[in-house]
């Protein structure tokens, strides 16, 4: 039985009953998603599964909602990486940062000694300067991955990460989201990467159809997928997908 205490570590604590885009028109049914302090979790499904409604749900974008959702405690904070690069064509990309910061409390000597760093770690101290509206699909997506490292939260919630980006960017990224880890941040990333989340993360959760799949590590997503040891995440990922289409 899980205690208060260890409640009280958890980064997300997650148990929708369900929710979608109208009222009692429910896209996603029974979700449930806990992270602690270091954990990676992929959240892993087939095109329309309900990923990204669920991400939305998590960050109360969605209007109809029956459920809870609880980030870090009262005072748990998050910053999100979507798939879709989202920035403003009048704000160079330094003038996105300074923006993030100061609406997130963050004083001019902090901002500018991390935002100097993860430029430096990124590669593009030189389009410091530039608009974002003339950089490549790699270069925008770095620009999200900097303003939510430079935030320092307590959990990350990011969906497909990796699309845009070259070898050492994914390098790169996966390296700070390593130290952010170890300083006990949570992280939440959703993925079509199989072979890599499989690398990567602590546990799963598998949606297919708005609903939990499967969830676990991946010894125990290949118990439910009723595969033999040594089988991989997108053997699983077939078996339960393929089985619920055939029904």
């Amino acid at each position: 039985m899980e205690t208060n205490s260890s409640k009280m570590k958890l980064k997300l604590d997650v148990n929708i009953t369900e929710a979608g885009y109208e009222a009692n028109n429910a896209t996603i049914k029974n979700i449930q998603i806990q992270i602690r302090p270091g954990e990676l979790v992929g959240l892993i499904g087939p095109n329309g599964a309900g990923k990204s409604t669920t991400i939305k749900t998590i960050m109360s974008i969605t209007p109809y909602r029956v459920g809870h959702v609880d980030i870090g405690g009262q005072s748990g904070t998050y910053a999100y990486v979507p798939e879709q690069p989202i920035y403003y064509d009048y704000f160079t990309l330094w003038e996105h940062l300074w923006f993030v910061a100061s609406v997130n409390g963050i004083n001019v000597e902090q901002f500018e000694q991390r935002a100097e760093k993860l430029l430096i770690k990124f590669k593009l101290v030189d389009q410091k300067h530039h608009y974002p509206s003339s950089f490549s699909k790699g270069m925008k997506q770095k620009l999200m991955l900097i303003i939510a490292f430079m935030l320092e939260p307590d959990l990350f919630i990011v969906d497909e990460p990796f699309v845009g980006l070259d070898p050492q960017a994914t390098l790169d990224f996966l390296e700070l989201l390593d130290d952010a880890r170890a300083e006990g941040a949570g992280v939440l990333m959703s993925t079509h990467m199989l072979d890599t989340a499989e690398r990567i993360c602590n546990s799963f959760v598998l949606i297919h159809q708005g609903k939990v799949m499967a969830s676990g590590t991946l010894a125990e997503i290949i118990h439910v997928s009723k595969l033999s040891e040594g089988a991989t995440l997108f053997d699983c990922f077939q078996s339960l997908t393929v089985d619920v289409m055939s029904c």
